[in-house]
């Protein structure tokens, strides 16, 4: 350590360590950060910032912190080595390692992905079409070897590609039409910033086949169909994506040219291609507010025009298609394609509706609600809700809703948000929420057609997963015990399925992929014909160990949180464990209107068949209700996030379903922030908390607007620098400030004496943080601050640092396979399961 650091104070002894850590907190004690005072003032308040002086991660001092924080770790976990290896066999027991994706038709090959036993990274590969008609995916056996089969080429073999670095991220691939051209980026420190190069994928000479044309550094890029040209998006010192550029294939980046400049630093762009590949995109935009701007991909070199112009507070998005054959005929009788511009905006309902806009009738810039409205989402509870139906804003968010112009599957729908919708050549799908989980319908093309010139709404049906046969499971009700628990949470057993759709690249393809799966129920792809109804499963995700979905049960829960709104909670099990005060796995988010919907996991089965109860609850500032939930928890609505989870682990608890001293919560990024809020909150709730890469110091990070993200993420906690209200607002509930602190402690090991959190100290639950040294959107200064502060406090807290990662943590499947398993172990820990 520094010499500061070596003549600080000792911290004291670990608090309210279980039985099974504490042992090991006995004997290692945690490294002693320096303490450097620095003032922050704002507003006329002066916060003292300690440990301020980490936010230089390069120096030797923070250097030298990191490695003992490490090597702190390495020993307070050493006791788990045995627990580790025996979930990471579990693991690696129910996975399919040689395994490979079903084939997706773009253009004239069918492209796929392939792993294999032993290898970190997967590998694309493909196979020539046979035909225009070609529309059936080849069947291949998963277990040959990569570019083993006649016609099959290797595209990108990442494991090839990653040799030489610690880490690897492939940031996208984008193909010419005829298969020829590759453009790819990729990011070797977890930074986020990619290095682009195009491949020629017929040269056959290796060393050869990688053009001149490298672009470094960027957020990304696309190629237009005919490889002539990259349009690619800049980044600025803060890590936003600012600038579109046009580079012409062969020649040298200095001769590059502006195409786009985003001047509102709230703002960050983007580029791609159409859906239909006749246009060159650019999006741009906030939390709030977004525009759309196109150029004829035959014509690279104009002027990109503005679709419709950007409106404050207004969030749109526009793709483009055809219903062909539609319009009017002309002297031959043939008649003609009707172009389409597909809008989706929140300008007259805040929760999204879908415009359709006849193109014909005049030239781009368009208006936001001009075209034929196909479906709006519910106004309930909303800030604007009012603007829809006098007295929406104040309605329960799960009142039913019913509009005259939406679907009739749609009629009656509760939480019901708008989240997309595309038109192929063959059939239209409509992606919605409804209830808290996404829901897909169908309609064929020709349907759609008619309902649009009628002026009617369209015949849409739901897309609904096959049913588990034989999937009772009476655990909810098996005592009266249970009966009574299961009551008074409102509990309805049941699987929570995700459907949507998924590998639909090519408008010409005459069916429907879609996929489905649960908490407990491995993800299933599936191939729909609209027009005749014919359903072919295409792949089920093979979990192998004897898995069977049948042993493993899920329940939805409706929870009255402290304001009187009902909060969904995702309940997951092993059938037959379920138990009065059982342990238990609390995992939160709630940021960006980001949904935790259910998705299988191999890691949760570790958990659940040692009887942990996994739960979901679904706060607010998500958008697992739409709009509304969201609004409900951003800027001045921001603790309603992190009251839902307290009020939510009360409730599991206090019915008796769960055990306080064997719960342990967990959540990421955004979600490290929930955790920092609910360990200050209501710290008896949890024997543990882990916190990956938390953004636990937010009002310092926002009051910074040179720092990656400040600017653009005023829109969703506010702006603290120039408001003093949202300064006081964030500095109630910001995690850093508000963790006791070196000042909270003694010398001799009690707490109690100095200030109003020394009490909290002694409440306090187990605390594992993780974090990356290279991580872009949460700066590694924050949980290492965080940290500090909690550790000179007295608070039992340990940090994992990754030194080459991002904020996504390793690269890697079997580093991240090791890296979940590292951090299950502590949790299972934290509850006093020890093998």
């Amino acid at each position: 350590m520094s010499e500061n650091a070596a003549n600080s104070s000792q911290p004291v002894a670990a608090s309210n360590p279980t039985a099974a850590t504490a042992s090991a907190t006995a004997s290692v004690t945690p490294p002693v950060a320096a303490r450097h005072p620095e003032p922050r003032t704002f507003h006329g308040d002066t916060f003292m910032d300690d440990y301020a002086w980490m936010r230089h991660k390069d120096s030797p001092e923070v250097k030298e912190f990191v490695a003992a924080e490490n090597a702190y770790c390495d020993a307070r976990t050493a006791h788990l080595k045995s627990l580790r290896t025996t979930l990471f066999e579990e693991f690696r027991s129910h996975v399919q390692e040689t395994d490979m994706t079903v084939p997706t038709r773009m253009d004239g090959y069918w492209y796929f992905t392939r792993t294999q036993e032993g290898k970190q990274y997967a590998v694309q590969c493909r196979l020539p079409i046979h035909g225009a008609d070609d529309w059936d995916a080849p069947v291949i056996d998963a277990q040959s070897a990569p570019g083993s089969l006649e016609g099959e080429q290797i595209v990108f073999d990442m494991n090839a590609e990653a040799e030489g670095y610690d880490f690897f991220r492939l940031g996208g691939l984008d193909l010419s039409r005829d298969g020829r051209f590759m453009l790819y980026g990729i990011d070797t420190t977890g930074a986020e910033k990619y290095d682009y190069r195009i491949r020629d994928l017929w040269q056959t000479d290796a060393t050869q086949r990688d053009l001149p044309d490298l672009i470094p550094g960027i957020a990304g890029a696309c190629l237009t169909p005919d490889a002539q040209w990259v349009f690619y998006t800049e980044l600025d010192d803060a890590m936003r994506p600012y600038l579109v550029k046009r580079h012409k294939v062969g020649t040298d980046i200095s001769n590059d040219v502006e195409v786009f400049r985003e001047t509102d630093e709230r703002f960050w762009c983007g580029v791609g291609m159409s859906f239909d590949e006749r246009r060159i995109v650019i999006g741009t935009g906030s939390k709030t507010s977004t525009e759309v701007l196109t150029l004829s991909v035959d014509n690279p070199t104009g002027e990109f025009e503005v679709f419709i112009p950007r409106q404050q507070n207004v969030e749109y998005d526009a793709s483009f298609a055809y219903f062909e054959q539609a319009g009017e005929p002309d002297e031959n009788g043939v008649r003609e394609d009707i172009p389409l511009a597909i809008v989706y905006h929140n300008a007259n309902n805040p929760n999204f509706e879908i415009d359709v806009i006849d193109m014909r009738k005049h030239k781009p810039p368009y208006t936001l609600g001009e075209g034929v409205r196909v479906v709006e989402g519910s106004p309930y509870g909303c800030e604007r809700g009012d603007e829809v139906e006098a007295g929406a804003s104040v309605k329960p968010i799960s009142t039913p809703w019913y509009a005259p112009g939406n679907p009739e599957i749609l009629q009656g729908a509760r939480g019901l948000g708008i989240e997309g919708i595309s038109l192929h050549r063959w059939y239209v799908a409509l992606s919605y929420r409804e209830s808290g989980v996404p829901h897909l319908a169908v309609c064929t093309k020709a349907d759609a057609a008619e309902d649009f010139l009628a002026g009617r709404p369209w015949r849409f049906r739901e897309v609904v997963p096959p049913t588990l046969e034989n999937d009772e499971c009476d655990d909810m009700t098996a005592t009266p015990a249970m009966a009574e628990i299961s009551e008074k949470l409102d509990v309805t057993t049941q699987r929570l399925y995700s459907v949507g759709a998924g590998g639909n690249p090519n408008y010409q393809a005459p069916r429907i992929r879609y996929s489905f799966g649960s908490y407990t129920r491995p993800g299933e792809l599936h191939e729909l014909d609209v027009a005749t109804g014919r359903d072919v499963l295409l792949k089920r995700a093979n979990v192998l160990g004897g898995f069977d979905a049948h042993d493993y049960a899920e329940a939805r829960a409706w929870v009255s949180v402290r304001d009187g709104e009902r909060v969904p909670v995702s309940l997951v099990w092993r059938k037959g464990m379920l138990k009065p005060n059982s342990p238990m796995f609390i995992i939160g988010y709630g940021a960006y209107e980001i949904s935790s919907d259910p998705t299988f996991s191999v890691s949760r089965l570790s958990l659940l068949d040692r009887g942990v109860l996994y739960a979901v609850p679904h706060v607010r500032g998500g958008g697992e209700m739409g709009r509304a939930w969201y609004e409900q928890g951003r800027l001045l609505n921001k603790k309603h996030t992190f009251e839902d989870f307290v009020d939510v682990t009360a409730a599991l608890e206090d019915t008796g379903l769960a055990d306080a001293s064997r719960t342990v919560a967990n959540g990421g990024s955004a979600g490290g922030l929930l955790m920092g809020a609910i360990a200050n909150m209501a710290p008896e709730r949890y024997a543990g908390i882990e916190a990956d890469v938390p953004f636990v110091d937010a009002l310092t990070s926002i009051l910074d607007p040179s720092l990656p993200l400040t600017v653009t993420e005023w829109d969703e906690w506010g702006d603290p620098l120039h408001d003093a209200e949202v300064y006081r607002y964030m500095k109630s509930y910001s995690p850093y400030e508000n963790a006791p602190g070196p000042e909270d402690a003694v010398a001799d090991g009690t707490a109690g004496k100095k200030s109003a959190r020394s009490e909290l100290v002694k409440k306090y639950p187990h605390m594992f943080i993780t974090t990356s040294m290279n991580d872009s959107r949460v700066m590694v200064a924050e949980p290492l601050k965080w940290v500090a502060r909690l550790q000179a406090a007295g608070v039992d807290a340990i940090m994992k640092i990754e030194v080459v990662a991002g904020h996504g943590g390793k690269s890697g499947r079997y580093k991240q396979w090791e890296e979940v398993c590292f951090e299950n172990a502590w949790c299972l820990d934290a509850m006093g399961i020890t093998k």
